[in-house]
């Protein structure tokens, strides 16, 4: 039987986070079932050479036109359907983050279904009505929580959820290196408190800040550990934060990192800060993988991160709240290592159950099925 060709987007690959789920799943795939291929606007991005490197091809080329002006836009859509249609793809599946519809019209002019995942909590405002017509023009769509689902997608047959998935293997608890602790000027019997994010101002990484200044007095022996690409605007009004405070002695900058695993395997307590504002969360990774490394997480209560704490209510604090978090941090870094490594080990049954890369890549599957429910021999 010929086999299913998914033409995946995504813009580039400069933050590897969706680069890599998007590698995730096209990896995963059942090959005797569907046949990859990936399509993207340039090259540059460390993350692009993984890509190039696995055996998936990968298609460079500018496939979202600028929506204005309309008949410019059209023109363009054409001539990228053209494009698209010389890699024969069954369906098109978009990774791309915003409400672009430009991609969607023009994977339909090339006869392919089309489909995306809803990475955010983005909606109204000014991109409301884009968000409607990319939602129109789509086959299916693949929600990440349960509130996308209630608030946008409320009676849509289109939907399916599947939330992000874990190499459960690659963020395993392990032995902790000894030079992640030089590098980042730890001493051995400090205690880590870790942040794994993309540093943007939704995440809320200066709440995390101020509520562990407010009581690192009473914990001398910890240290908070921020592990993400700082040298943007927001990492630098962050860096400003800590140096006002005082504390560069007492919280670590790693900057970007492509294998967190040897900063989780350090860590005792993981804190996902994001604000419940913007684009919110989709279903964040980061803090999927400090559970896979049976870390105890601590996450704001947005979309998103209630799905994936839905057992641990204890666990979520008011997001913007540092009163809120300070006190359940407290409660959390009383205790001693051997008791937060047996509550770390509760954190990692759900996401065995629930957020396995095979979950999602299962799910992947039923969405294109149902797309394309007969291909020809």
């Amino acid at each position: 039987m010929k086999k299913i060709r998914v033409l995946f987007t995504i813009p580039n690959f400069d933050t590897a986070g969706s680069g890599r789920a998007l590698l995730n799943i096209a990896l995963a795939l059942d090959e005797n079932r569907f046949e990859p291929h990936i399509l993207c606007i340039h090259n540059r991005g460390e993350f692009f050479q993984v890509v190039k490197s696995s055996r998936i091809p990968v298609h460079v080329f500018e496939y979202i036109p600028k929506e204005r002006p309309i008949i410019k836009m059209l023109l363009n859509c054409y001539m990228v359907s053209r494009k698209i249609k010389e890699i024969h793809p069954d369906i098109v599946h978009s990774f791309h983050y915003a409400a672009s519809y430009s991609e969607a019209l023009a994977a339909r002019l090339s006869g392919s279904k089309w489909v995306f995942t809803k990475k955010n909590m983005s909606w109204g405002g000014g991109s409301k009505n884009a968000w409607k017509v990319r939602s129109f023009l789509a086959n299916k769509i693949a929600v990440q929580n349960t509130d996308m689902q209630i608030l946008f997608y409320p009676n849509s047959k289109k939907t399916l959820l599947i939330p992000r998935g874990v190499v459960l293997d690659k963020f395993k608890a392990s032995e902790a290196l000894p030079q992640i602790r030089e590098q980042m000027k730890t001493r051995v019997n400090e205690r880590v408190l870790i942040c794994v994010a993309n540093f943007v101002p939704v995440k809320g990484v200066e709440t995390l800040i101020n509520a562990f200044v407010s009581i690192a007095n009473q914990f001398p022996g910890w240290v908070l550990w921020l592990v993400g690409d700082d040298k943007n605007a927001y990492g630098k009004k962050l860096h400003e934060l800590v140096k006002e405070q005082n504390f560069e002695s007492r919280i670590k900058f790693s900057g970007k990192q492509m294998k967190v695993v040897d900063y989780l395997n350090h860590a005792e307590i993981f804190v996902l800060p994001t604000l419940n504002e913007g684009r919110k969360e989709g279903s964040p990774v980061a803090m999927l993988e400090a559970m896979a490394n049976s870390k105890v997480v601590l996450g704001s209560r947005v979309a998103g991160i209630k799905d994936q704490l839905k057992e641990f209510p204890d666990h979520l604090f008011t997001p913007k709240d540092e009163s809120d978090l300070a006190k359940k941090l407290s409660r959390l870094m009383m205790k001693d290592s051997k008791e937060l490594k047996r509550l770390g080990l509760t954190f990692l049954r759900p996401v065995v159950e629930n957020y396995s890369i095979e979950k999602e890549v299962k799910r992947h599957e039923q969405l294109y099925l149902s797309c394309v429910k007969r291909i020809m021999n």
